[in-house]
């Protein structure tokens, strides 16, 4: 008899339950839970470590959520078969659900804590990523782990002009906005998402109607949470050491220099070598300590002073770090065409961040594969972010894309994919890659800048440019708010909300919103939303000096695209016996030949380096596909000598007999010396047998008739 768990249930606002389950599986873990809607079903356990590892002085998170391929009856593609390192897509909804639980764990733990959560059943009408946070946020609710939630998350979309919380996987497609909203009971937590220029009213309606969605959530884990028994106390563990002598004698000597140096306006290296003045200071007067862990102590207290110094300069005398007013942009200077060779290229600088992006056209061949649990899909359009350690000034081993790479460049490519063109317009692959080459802060928006330049030198025909903003906020116990545009690094550390907004002039097209304080309230979101336009037209403006309109064409060397649509009956014909023909045609024209089905048709992409060899193949495969019609003249080649007459191709793959008595009016007694095989003549199809589907040609139908004197 199988083992009962204990659940609850509640119902979505389509009609579905949604049940959490635990004391069922993974019961050694400190928390664990099932979480099912239709054929759904998510496991999410979590484990911590009771001790803290000597000298650590931060929480170590680690989110990994992993879609089991068996869960959707696939095996995985590859050379092992088996489930490997997360995919992009996995990291993605990794840090969905890290973003919304990391600031909701108390300061003072830093015990190593592992939440794992694994799609073990699969629905295809079903998002498991608006149920990932829902599993995370239950298995640590049931646990004894230090937690101050619960939490969850929740799709939101405009669908048909109507908002729809987690609407069926089929629906998303159409949708003008889709945000994921991460929450707690009280307060918006983090929000990522895309939308087709949406307004700002908008969004902030689709992010108020998530919050409502994730209190239904909540209420979920907390019932569970009583049908357990009640919440379990939270476990003893180690608090970090405190010392209010020490913390009173760090601020004590070094306020006001902290101060002088904040104040002072300086650039990103001028005020980190002052900072490190004073840290070379604060080192000699801890070095005679005999105690290690006092003179963490002090470090962290001298951290926690520029925390304090900075943020109240900000409130208090809305001075900022380099000297800008709230509101103000950075300085930004920007070049096009930049690399010669790139079939698109930009510089995009914003103060101290930058970002050189390239941007290359491919064939249909470059179409990215995703090989995912539900589904395998091709991507058409790819955005890879690179962030190497000289963009910071620093030295460290280049390990290729982290989660934080991962994140970044998955906003950008959200944002600038909604302004394409539609694929039916773009027969393209398109690749954009922004290597950060300096960075102080929103370079992840410094890359939807770089990547909409380098798009329009590349001639991708878009609609519009589209700007990022990253938008900060610093708040106070005594109500003092204030909005930051377009912020500093420092600022992001230091700051309460990291919001970063790109768009278009007509409205929304990607955000990215986290948020380290509880009870923001929706009229200050709104503020910095209205802020956040305002800043990104002012971007705009600049990438409009810099190229208004997308080039008219593409570069000489990108390469060249037709298309030609042919009845699916041919494709067979085109593409050969074991892809002989068509491998022949691409080999002697030095084109790329791409067939695929669409509908009752078979769509042609033809990618050549100039006009000539695409029309070269263009007439080879009309050739092939082309219904001889009885009447019509062709250009033939002689392939064969007979006594009675020559065979000749008069189109690719069709031969037939011009018999000797139709080359000429002039009775032919042989064929010697009347033609050689190679030679190119003009024949009319005179008919085509039913039965035998041979061709009846002349060449003497051509000719004028001899007159009969």
């Amino acid at each position: 008899m199988a083992k009962q768990g204990i659940s609850t249930s509640f119902e979505t606002s389509n009609g579905q339950t949604v049940t959490i389950e635990t004391g069922k599986l993974a019961t050694q873990a400190d928390g664990s839970v099932v979480v099912r809607q239709g054929n759904c079903m998510i496991l999410a356990t979590v484990v911590s470590n009771k001790e803290v590892k000597e000298g650590q002085d931060f929480f170590p998170l680690s989110v990994d959520y992993q879609e089991k391929f068996a869960s959707a009856g696939r095996i995985p593609g590859g050379f092992f078969r088996r489930e490997a390192r997360l995919s992009d897509y996995e990291i993605l909804i990794s840090r969905l659900v890290d973003r919304v639980l990391r600031p909701l764990f108390p300061e003072d733990y830093l015990c190593d804590t592992q939440v794992m959560i694994s799609l073990i059943s699969a629905d295809q009408s079903i998002m498991p990523d608006a149920l990932a946070a829902l599993a995370a946020s239950a298995a640590l609710s049931v646990s004894d782990i230090p937690f101050n939630g619960p939490i969850s998350e929740v799709r939101v979309c405009k669908i048909d002009g109507q908002f729809v919380v987690n609407p069926a996987k089929q629906d998303i497609e159409r949708a003008e906005l889709d945000i994921i909203v991460g929450a707690s009971g009280k307060s918006i937590v983090m929000v990522e998402g895309e939308a087709k220029e949406c307004s700002e009213e908008d969004m902030l309606e689709a992010i108020k109607m998530g919050h409502q969605a994730v209190k239904v959530h909540i209420d979920a884990q907390l019932k569970l949470v009583e049908l357990m028994g009640g919440k379990k106390p939270w476990r003893d563990y180690p608090k970090p050491l405190t010392s209010d002598e020490i913390r009173n004698k760090v601020w004590a000597t070094f306020r006001e220099k902290v101060y002088s140096v904040a104040k002072s306006g300086l650039g990103k290296n001028e005020r980190k070598a002052a900072f490190s003045q004073i840290k070379t200071e604060l080192n000699e007067m801890i070095g005679g300590w005999e105690s290690e862990d006092e003179q963490r102590l002090a470090k962290k207290y001298y951290g926690d002073l520029e925390y304090e110094v900075v943020r109240n300069l900000i409130l208090d005398e809305g001075i900022r770090l380099d000297g800008r007013k709230t509101d103000e942009i950075r300085p930004i200077w920007t070049e096009v065409d930049y690399l010669p060779s790139a079939h698109g290229s930009a510089v995009f600088t914003r103060g101290e961040t930058q970002s050189l992006t390239t941007v290359t056209m491919g064939t249909k061949l470059d179409e990215l594969m995703l090989d995912k649990a539900m589904e395998v899909i091709y991507q058409k359009f790819i955005l890879h972010y690179n962030f190497p350690a000289f963009s910071t000034g620093e030295v460290k081993p280049n390990r290729g894309p982290g989660r934080r790479e991962v994140g970044h460049g998955n906003l950008a490519m959200r944002s600038l994919k909604n302004v394409l063109p539609a694929d039916a317009d773009n027969p393209y692959t398109i690749r954009v890659v922004s290597d950060i080459l300096e960075s102080n802060g929103s370079s992840s928006m410094a890359t939807v800048c770089a990547g909409s330049l380098a798009l329009h030198d590349a001639g991708v025909k878009m609609k519009s440019h589209v700007s990022g903003i990253a938008m900060g906020l610093i708040t106070r116990e005594d109500g003092k708010v204030a909005i930051l545009s377009d912020i500093l690094g420092d600022e992001d550390h230091l700051g309460d909300m990291d919001f970063k907004v790109t768009g278009t002039e007509k409205g929304i097209c990607g955000c990215q919103m986290d948020l380290k304080v509880s009870g923001l309230s929706y009229e200050t979101m709104a503020r910095a939303l209205e802020q956040a336009r305002v800043g990104r037209l002012h971007i705009l403006g600049k990438l409009k000096d810099s190229i208004a309109e997308p080039r008219p064409d593409f570069k000489p060397h990108v390469p060249r695209v037709e298309k030609i649509l042919i009845s699916s009956e041919f494709i067979g014909a085109v593409i050969g016996p074991g892809g002989k023909v068509i491998q022949e045609m691409q080999k002697e024209t030095a084109t790329t030949i791409n067939i695929s089905e669409v509908g009752d048709k078979g769509e042609v992409l033809i990618y050549g380096p100039n006009k000539e060899a695409i029309d070269k193949a263009m007439t080879r495969i009309k050739g092939i596909v082309s219904v001889p019609e009885p009447g019509e003249v062709y250009e033939a080649k002689v392939k064969s000598i007979m006594p009675y007459g020559a065979f000749v191709e008069f189109l690719p793959g069709k031969e037939g007999l011009l018999h000797i008595s139709e080359i000429s009016y002039k009775r032919l007694e042989s064929m010697e010396g009347v033609m050689n095989v190679g030679d190119i003549i003009k024949v009319k199809l005179l008919d085509v047998d039913k039965k035998t589907g041979k061709f009846k040609l002349s060449r003497k139908a051509l000719l004028e008739r001899p007159s009969s004197n």
